[in-house]
């Protein structure tokens, strides 16, 4: 999840090009590195609605890794689900109760799932403590608003630094743990 210094994961307006300003090859190298350690690739249906338009015919160094992966649509309606069904490589849907269909999920073999996109998504997925580990690009941009990752907690949610590297561009790679 891209971060801003003031905690914003989005800016709430749709423009997110703040993201990308400090990126260089080395942050780049970085979330393909994450990115291809995973089995399943999560995300909520708007979110992937999207990214559906997008990364089928991308040209970015991430689209190789994003196309071959396989996804997974968590979708609170049959609308989100039907939105995903049959596009950008025939997703998995998800549906019901977040906690029990990320433990179905979990229990099932392969790589580790990652969360991209969707702040709101994240904030569900943090407040119900179903994310064993953060991996943030705190990127050197301060928004002043917009959605933040850890909005609507409904208990502070300790963490323990598991490692950080900084990046020419000021974007710092931080990895925490949920503190058991």
């Amino acid at each position: 999840m891209f971060v801003s210094l003031d905690g914003f994961a989005s800016s709430g307006t749709g423009n997110e090009d703040w993201i990308f300003r400090s990126g260089d090859d080395a942050t780049d190298a970085w979330v393909i590195a994450q990115l291809d350690q995973a089995g399943l690739l999560a995300m909520g249906s708007r979110s992937f609605a999207d990214m559906a338009g997008y990364w089928p015919t991308a040209e970015s160094p991430f689209a190789a890794v994003m196309n071959a992966t396989p996804k997974l649509v968590f979708s609170r309606n049959r609308a989100g689900a039907a939105a995903a069904d049959g596009s950008w490589a025939n997703p998995f849907i998800a549906s019901g109760e977040l906690a029990d269909a990320v433990a179905q999920w979990k229990a099932q073999p392969g790589g580790d799932i990652r969360v991209l996109g969707g702040a709101l998504f994240a904030q569900a997925l943090a407040a119900a403590k179903l994310v064993d580990e953060f991996q943030l690009m705190l990127c050197p941009v301060a928004l002043g608003s917009g959605v933040a990752l850890f909005a609507g907690l409904p208990h502070p949610l300790d963490l323990q630094l598991v490692s950080a590297q900084s990046f020419s561009g000021g974007a710092m790679a931080l990895v925490y743990r949920p503190v058991a």
